[in-house]
């Protein structure tokens, strides 16, 4: 779907207007504003509410979506199957629910409008919704945790392994994608048997809905990209809780997520470089390469242009990616501007190194692997490039959501990264 610019324009433009009072009648005579002049650019557009194609009468309404990333596997299938009458969307009813999707995302959720799921934004094909957790092994742990600060609060899952009797072990943060939550994005990425393995702690924050009503995590609002304010606070102020209730190796914690939460982690490594020695992404977005809703889903379907205002900063952490050359919900621009703008913030004016291998898994994908080191052979990043995969967790397992078991197994192959820079 391309949206005209001024149409876009006049959206931001709604934004600056529903942002500029934050309590009382202000924000919501702002919020009216902005509902407005949405209503004024869909219009002026040809996509006022009405202007949709007719549906028959006894048509169900399609379940308003707002989400960034696609709904789980099987949602779109019930929904498709519930109406053949919106089984062809038109670029009239995706305006609409971008609007809504828009509105709802500053905290307004009155701007009643016809909604759908997005043309091209289907789910992968792989996994489905997670089932009952396995049993954990004799000793391990997965409890339960909370953490609070100025900027609000997150639950969160430990896994604590089997192996632990009071030594020192690494911390793995994991940020779950949109319409995840811990147990389904441990089941997913298998994190916590290769805890096990490597003898290290992993917790998973959870996004709270009344924070994103699918659960993803903000990484496309202003106040979630800065150092000591919003979510990234919070995911930092995690992972030192977790550091002062338990002997964590502070010199090896590590963020990492997938999609909403790669970006988030991006963003949480870049401004905490004290705390995190490395991060690991998967279908995300470089750092500050979105200041709005409008932004970020042109970001995501065409490749992100980061706000030379917000440049990364310099002294940033070595970062691996993954990202598929099939996906259609985050663009592989995506995974190239991510790279290198994590090479480009640790170089220091020396030129790194990169060398490429091309490999595959067996009855697997193919893929493409680039490292990139100081000229001493000290590591800075590793870019995969998955051939033929999609939106999805590369070697992760069915029993979670947005999963693809034809490899490369991404979670193996972070943990062996993070082991070479900490």
């Amino acid at each position: 779907m391309k949206l005209a610019q001024d149409m876009l324009a006049q959206m931001r433009a709604a934004t600056r207007n529903l942002m500029g009072g934050t309590t009382g009648s202000g924000m919501a005579n702002n919020a009216a504003i902005a509902t407005e002049t949405i209503q004024r650019a869909l219009a002026a557009a040809g996509l006022a509410p009405g202007a949709a194609a007719p549906q028959a009468a006894d048509a169900p309404q399609a379940r308003t979506m707002h989400d960034i990333n696609p709904p789980p596997a099987g949602a779109a299938s019930q929904e498709a199957a519930s109406s053949t009458q919106e089984a062809v969307q038109t670029p009239q009813s995706a305006a609409h629910t971008m609007a809504q999707d828009f509105m709802a995302r500053m905290g307004q959720h009155g701007f009643d409008m016809p909604s759908f799921e997005m043309p091209n934004f289907q789910p992968p094909g792989f996994g489905a919704p997670a089932a009952t957790p396995a049993p954990l092994p004799p000793g391990a742990q997965f409890i339960d945790g909370s953490y609070r600060n100025h900027a609000g609060s997150r639950n969160y899952k430990l896994y604590i392994p089997s192996s632990y009797h009071g030594q020192a072990m690494p911390l793995v943060v994991m940020l779950h994608g949109c319409t995840q939550n811990p147990d389904d994005f441990a089941a997913g990425t298998q994190m916590n048997a290769l805890a096990e393995e490597k003898q290290c702690f992993v917790v998973y924050p959870a996004q709270a809905q009344g924070a994103n009503s699918s659960r993803c995590w903000n990484w496309f609002n202003a106040i979630d990209q800065q150092r000591g304010q919003g979510e990234p606070s919070i995911i930092a102020g995690i992972a030192q809780q977790i550091i002062d209730e338990y002997p964590v190796n502070e010199r090896e914690v590590f963020v990492a997520g997938l999609s909403a939460g790669g970006a988030m982690a991006v963003i949480v490594g870049t401004l905490y470089p004290e705390v995190f020695a490395a991060v690991g992404v998967h279908s995300g977005l470089p750092f500050a390469s979105a200041q709005d809703l409008p932004s970020a889903l042109a970001a995501m379907k065409g490749g992100a242009m980061p706000d030379p205002k917000r440049k990364a900063p310099a002294g940033g952490v070595p970062i691996i990616v993954f990202h598929g050359d099939r996906d259609t919900t985050v663009h592989l621009r995506n995974g190239d501007e991510l790279i290198a703008q994590g090479v480009r913030s640790q170089e220091g004016g020396k030129a790194a190194r990169a060398a490429s291998t091309d490999g595959s898994v067996p009855n697997g994908h193919r893929y493409t692997r680039t490292t990139h080191s100081q000229a001493d052979g000290s590591p800075l990043g590793e870019y995969w490039v998955i051939h033929g995969a999609g939106h999805a967790w590369s070697g992760g397992d069915a029993s979670g959501t947005y999963t693809d078991a034809r490899g490369p197994d991404a979670s193996r192959e972070m943990m062996r990264f993070f082991k070479t820079v900490s």
